[in-house]
């Protein structure tokens, strides 16, 4: 499964900096973990995403999604939710903080 598909035009690293409420456009998770990671901006050069990570807390970040790809938890390795609309990221947090995602 390709995480960022090409159907998917995701801002470059930094161009989301200076918007107050960027798109959230992908949700990657695994299936056998609580750990989900969403997608606002992503540099194809060196594999690296930005956006909110919900692990141990719910923070900005940045991941590189060569990792993901490589992690495996009970042999299944990470998914992106093909169901996933974007939104802005002040509504995913409002999601998150209400546990109703």
């Amino acid at each position: 499964m390709k995480l960022i598909p090409k159907s998917i035009k995701v801002p470059s690293l930094g161009t989301t900096e200076n918007i107050e409420d960027p798109d959230v456009l992908i949700k990657i998770f695994h299936p056998c973990s609580s750990w989900t990671w969403y997608i606002l901006e992503y540099s194809t050069d060196d594999d690296l995403c930005f956006g909110l990570i919900d692990g141990h807390e719910v923070e900005l970040g940045y991941f590189s999604l060569g990792e993901l790809r490589e992690l495996r938890v009970m042999g299944l390795p990470v998914e992106r939710d093909l169901h996933w609309e974007k939104i802005k990221l002040s509504e995913l947090r409002k999601r998150l903080s209400d546990n109703s995602i």
